[in-house]
């Protein structure tokens, strides 16, 4: 009889040294923006959040579900909202916000790096700076979510699959 031990495969996505440090360095090459797209009055707390957990739903960091889902609550949203964003839904979101939410997945999916007319559009719905806050808000979602995972995949790596894994990914 044959062992068919079930192989556990780590599934989300982590950053690369490289990549790490390309991305912090974009951060502190505008710390301004990043301190008011991030904490400050460039955009909404609801709508940065929203933006949070549209990049979540594509990242699957667990720790930053757990962080801005509460962050999330604090602003406003609904539980119902907060679900639908975690697993990729825009319904019902202000439609002012929509396109934002949409290109906020499409960054992510492209590891910050969309195609140009999905740039252009957001450039044209919402102008350029506040654009530049929108990436921005993406950019520092990107860095802790991958950085998230990226510890994940170290706590499985050493523990030979048994940690860092959440239910989804088994």
């Amino acid at each position: 009889m044959k062992n068919t031990k079930q192989v556990k495969v780590f599934k989300r996505r982590v950053y690369s040294v490289l990549g790490f440090f390309l991305d912090i360095l974009k951060v502190l090459k505008k710390p301004g923006l990043a301190i008011r797209a991030g904490l400050g009055d460039a955009v909404s707390s609801r709508f940065r959040q929203r933006l949070y957990l549209s990049v979540i739903a594509v990242n699957g960091c667990r720790y930053c579900t757990y962080l801005h889902t509460r962050e999330a609550m604090h602003a406003g949203l609904s539980q119902e909202e907060i679900n639908r964003l975690l697993t990729g839904g825009i319904e019902n979101v202000p439609m002012d916000e929509a396109k934002a939410l949409l290109y906020a997945q499409h960054w992510a999916d492209n590891n910050g790096q969309p195609d140009w007319q999905a740039r252009a559009d957001l450039v044209e719905a919402y102008g350029k700076q506040n654009s530049r806050a929108i990436e921005m808000v993406l950019l520092l979602i990107q860095i802790g979510s991958l950085s998230g995972n990226s510890f994940d995949y170290f706590l499985y790596r050493i523990s030979g699959g048994c940690w860092g894994l959440t239910q989804k990914d088994e």
